[in-house]
């Protein structure tokens, strides 16, 4: 039996979501298969934490023959054992986990009620004015 490590699609439409699996190279895509990997979610924000995977067992099913497919490849040679991208990942991963900061918005802006009491208390405050004379006809 030949066996291919590959992507089986699952989720729903326009939100896919992928189980990277060793499975019969026979088998249909989203068919049968023998383990699961890992997993793959494209949505994921920081691109090197959206590929997880169980390293061990990756490595073990490349030792007994297993072929990634072309996208797997990729993801192993910099997730899987020995990746290239191992410290990312593990950098994306905390700050995925870290609680998220938000800005402080300042001092808080007063409010309408406060601003018109402010404006009659300083109306009342300063003298009336008076208003000029209209000048008279004649």
């Amino acid at each position: 039996m030949a066996v291919c490590i590959r992507m089986k699609k699952m989720g729903r439409t326009h939100r896919a979501f992928f189980r990277i699996c060793a499975t019969d190279k026979r088998a249909p895509r989203d068919g049968r298969v023998l383990e699961e990997l890992g997993t793959y979610d494209p949505t994921v924000p920081e691109t090197d934490a959206r590929a997880i995977m169980n390293n061990e067992r990756v490595a073990h099913w490349l030792s007994v023959g297993a072929l990634p497919s072309e996208k797997v490849a990729v993801l192993i040679k910099k997730y899987g054992p020995n990746g290239t991208h191992l410290e990312q990942q593990k950098a994306a991963l905390d700050r995925l986990k870290a609680p998220k900061q938000i800005p402080n918005p300042g001092p808080p802006a007063p409010s309408r009620r406060k601003k018109e009491e402010e404006a009659a208390a300083a109306a009342e405050a300063a003298p009336a004015e008076e208003a000029p004379a209209e000048p008279s006809e004649g």
